[in-house]
């Protein structure tokens, strides 16, 4: 009889056993995740602890069970071990298992960047906050620094002119430095692209000139296809000495946004951006112009014109002439 009650005692523990093995099992590599379209983002910062993680994922409401997450998390070492700072996407199907080890082995995702349609470098600053864990204010005090610019070869006017529009891919977490590095690496590769260096030298551009004189482009025309008329007509009033005398200069200058119309009263206001009042190109972009502007400036139309007005009809295009009518 003793014998049997031993028996019976070892089938429910080895019961009990197979039980607590199949419950982690299920815990461990069960999907664990709440279900969305869209997968979840989960960003890690520098020096945040477990419990700080456990925290935004209960907020976010990423996982269907958190507790068991924190269980398969200590079994696995990960509370004990160094967090991994970083943006994971965390997708519907993951287990407690494959969440764990993606987080604790730093196999974070990377983001799409996208570097357009800015006005400054102030909005873009607050662009790009949005993608990467780098703050705007911090960015701002950086690229607002003459003599740090200065070491780079550009100016507060100008660094606008270091940004290519495109989108780029890089990690969330990326630092200050590497950032930087990453947009000298690609703007060098647009510019060496296409001919770009050789046709600046042809119309007596600098890079940065070409890039400032394609923002003036952009903001005179949403026709694409009358870009490169209306470059030629700055070059030629470049040409001959002649004040660009640019109506979205004027506008940044006076630092309005949403201004309609540019008045005469307008055209007085004292700005090296104003080039009603300046010869010459102003000192830096008075916005981010795309790759189809700085195209149309380095493959800008040969003509005589150094006038254009708006046709009648507002339908973006423009007349020209060789003379003010």
């Amino acid at each position: 009889m003793q014998k049997r009650g031993w028996l019976l005692l070892g089938v429910a523990a080895l019961g009990l056993i197979i039980i607590l093995a199949i419950s982690i099992f299920n815990q461990t590599f069960k999907n664990n995740v709440v279900d969305s379209e869209n997968p979840h983002v989960l960003t890690i910062r520098d020096n945040e602890s477990f419990i700080q993680i456990i925290s935004k994922i209960t907020s976010q409401n990423i996982l269907v069970d958190t507790g068991s997450f924190s269980i398969i998390s200590r079994i696995m070492g990960y509370t004990t071990s160094k967090i991994r700072p970083g943006r994971y996407l965390i997708k519907n199907g993951m287990s407690n298992y494959k969440i764990i080890a993606k987080l604790r082995s730093g196999q974070q995702d990377p983001v799409q960047l996208t570097i357009n349609n800015v006005r400054d470098i102030t909005q873009l600053c607050g662009k790009l906050s949005n993608y990467i864990s780098l703050d705007s204010v911090s960015l701002l005090e950086k690229l607002s620094d003459s003599i740090y610019l200065s070491t780079m070869g550009y100016t507060k006017d100008d660094i606008l002119c270091l940004f290519i529009p495109n989108t780029y891919e890089m990690y969330w977490n990326i630092t200050f430095d590497n950032f930087i590095r990453r947009m000298i690496v690609e703007n060098e590769k647009f510019w060496s692209k296409e001919n770009r260096k050789q046709k600046a030298e042809e119309r007596n551009l600098k890079q940065n000139e070409v890039y400032t004189l394609a923002s003036i482009v952009e903001k005179e025309t949403i026709n694409t296809n009358e870009r490169p008329a209306i470059a030629g007509v700055y070059l030629n009033r470049l040409k001959i000495g002649m004040k660009l005398q640019a109506d979205p200069t004027v506008v940044f200058a006076l630092g309005v946004s949403g201004l309609q119309r540019v008045l005469l009263e307008h055209l007085s206001f004292k700005s090296p951006f104003n080039t009603y009042q300046v010869e010459g190109l102003p000192p830096g972009p008075i916005y981010m112009p795309s790759v189809n502007s700085i195209d149309a400036v380095l493959n800008s139309e040969k003509n005589d014109y150094l006038f254009f007005c708006a046709k009648p009809g507002y339908d973006g295009s423009h007349l020209f002439a060789v003379i003010a009518t």
